[in-house]
């Protein structure tokens, strides 16, 4: 009997063959996602789960019995198919695309940003090419450097698509697309212009998912060294909250960990006189940004429209850029960054009087062109010296020779020293809204604290939405990460289709956790990033910002008459900036 019924259920599930071993089709959209599931590394360039298909490199063909050679990517499987992934005919035909794709290559492997780190020489090594039959045609590389965010070098670019369709399908930019045709092809901004002149807000997801080093985050670790190297200049720095779960598995270490520690005892081997959690400015925004929205509420103002967050500087960027008429919806405080730039600044300019060089660590290529803004220049320097992302600070790591597994975590200084978890939680999409949420609503125990998380503002989907109780009213909120889900939700909310109180937009799919400065990683990646975040928040004894007592000794002090003047901006009567 029990053997009779395991053959009934046997013959209600569906296979096909790949190497001889039976894979169970079990809703896969290809073939290529059932040969990964049965434990095989397909190569391919061109196929990224989160995109469209392209099937551009055929690397990942297949043979198929009966059916010849296909792309696995593009090709649907059907019960009974029996495939081979490894034949001497593949490859060869393998070979044959890598040696093609390096004859028309810039191979300055050892000096590529993406080195190491690079699918076209990690395929390269795979296939154990020793030597490239072609001539090389495309030696000398092409920089284009006019964005403050990244670096495109047209030389080392395979044509595989992922950064057009990133920014088309997933961004909603169309900074960039395939022009002319053959062998003339080429990825372009629009109109040919350099890239810092297109419609780019630099959110660098387009270097996030480039396989080779075609488009690459800017690196300004130079101009961070040189700061160090001068000893009459005091050197001060504020980590990001995503920055701390995105940096050990880069050191060898075995599991996802908050490495806030870490950083900051590294960070002062590397000679940083002062060094702070950018949580603290996180603190800040809440309480400006939640007294701004409750005003909003109270008041009735907005006509209609919601109070949109203004944390991420793409999501201004492409406001400023396709959006424009929404500009007095967005909040006027500044990014927790610039809050806390403003802050650590007004202090300095109190405590002495060295040259004084302030640097950012970020998970977002967007904030380098944010610390260059105008509106946040005093008397024409930068409030922000220098931004660099998690990249950046894991290879100047490296370069220092630090042994992070032999670090113990050091605590960051005073006088800002003090963080909430709301704070923390910033770095996830949903974070911002959470964070709000725990300062305006009236019962503050534990069980509503707990609550707040279950209320539909967790999690990496593109679009969230909850409903909250605010006295006599019910408060509608929307959270949004992606831009291309931001435009959707922007266009239902013009037509009246939609309406919500208040907005959070992150530009990356996930939020900060997702930023293009931090390591490239898969989604199951990025998703342990942001439950790392919140197990921080956890360990924080302090859950709310408005009872970080940093807060109250700020506001009756450093900050008193001067709110408005250091933490926050009107985007509203500034000319759009480019990237």
């Amino acid at each position: 009997m029990g053997q009779s019924r395991r053959q009934a259920e046997m013959a209600v599930r569906e296979f096909m063959t790949i190497d001889g071993v039976p894979v169970e089709i079990a809703g896969e959209k290809n073939i290529l996602e059932l040969i990964r599931k049965a434990g095989i590394d397909m190569p391919a360039f061109c196929y990224n789960s989160d995109l469209s298909v392209y099937g551009a490199c055929r690397m990942c063909m297949v043979e198929i019995d009966g059916g010849g050679l296909d792309s696995s990517c593009s090709s649907i499987p059907k019960p009974g198919m029996v495939i081979r992934t490894n034949t001497k005919r593949l490859r060869n035909y393998r070979k044959n695309i890598l040696e093609l794709l390096l004859s028309n290559h810039c191979r300055d492997c050892t000096t590529c940003e993406k080195s190491k780190n690079c699918k076209l020489q990690e395929l390269a090594l795979r296939f154990d090419l020793g030597d490239v039959r072609f001539p090389n045609t495309n030696a000398v590389p092409r920089l284009d450097e006019s964005s403050l965010c990244i670096i495109r070098d047209e030389s080392k670019c395979i044509l595989c698509g992922d950064c057009i369709r990133m920014c088309n399908e997933v961004q909603s930019v169309g900074a960039i697309d395939f022009a002319g045709r053959g062998a003339k092809m080429r990825v372009s901004p629009v109109f040919g212009e350099p890239i810092g002149k297109s419609p780019c807000v630099g959110c660098g997801q387009c270097a996030a998912v480039c396989p080779t080093g075609a488009i690459t985050v800017r690196n300004d670790t130079d101009k961070i060294w040189a700061a160090l190297d001068d000893r009459n200049t005091k050197v001060t720095v504020q980590i990001a909250p995503a920055v701390r779960v995105a940096v050990t598995r880069e050191f060898g270490f075995a599991r996802r960990e908050n490495a806030i520690g870490l950083i900051v005892a590294a960070l002062r081997r590397m000679g940083f006189d002062e060094i702070y959690d950018t949580a603290t400015g996180a603190d800040i925004t809440v309480l400006e940004e939640a007294n701004e929205f409750l005003k909003r509420v109270e008041n009735g103002e907005g006509g209609g429209m919601p109070l949109f967050t203004s944390c991420c500087p793409a999501w201004i960027q492409f406001v400023e850029k396709k959006y424009p008429e929404l500009l007095p919806h967005i909040s006027t405080c500044r990014s927790p960054m610039q809050m806390f730039a403003a802050v650590i600044r007004e202090e300095s300019n109190l405590a002495t009087s060295k040259p004084h060089v302030h640097v950012a660590v970020m998970p977002c290529t967007a904030k380098k062109f944010e610390a260059a803004r105008d509106e946040f220049k005093v008397n024409g320097k930068p409030q922000v010296d220098y931004v660099i992302t998690t990249q950046e600070l894991i290879k100047m790591i490296r370069e220092s020779g630090i042994i992070m597994t032999t670090l113990q975590p050091e605590a960051v200084d005073m006088p800002f020293g003090t963080i909430s978890g709301a704070g923390v939680i910033f770095g996830v999409s949903g974070g911002v809204t959470e964070a709000v949420l725990r300062r305006v609503t009236t019962d503050k125990s534990a069980g509503t604290l707990m609550s707040l998380g279950w209320t539909g503002v967790r999690g990496m989907e593109g679009l969230k939405t909850t409903t909250i109780p605010f006295g006599d009213k019910q408060l509608k909120i929307a959270i949004v990460s992606g831009l291309k889900n931001t435009a959707d939700l922007i266009e239902r909310i013009k037509s009246g289709e939609e309406h919500y109180d208040f907005v959070e937009v992150m530009s990356c799919p996930g939020g900060c956790v997702s930023g293009a400065g931090q390591p490239s990683v898969g989604w199951e990646e990025k998703l342990s990033r942001g439950q790392g975040l919140y197990a921080a928040d956890k360990l924080c004894n302090v859950k709310r910002s408005e009872e970080n007592p940093l807060m109250i000794e700020l506001y009756g002090g450093l900050l008193k008459g001067k709110v408005h003047e250091l933490l926050h901006v009107d985007y509203l009567h500034k000319e759009a900036h480019h990237a």
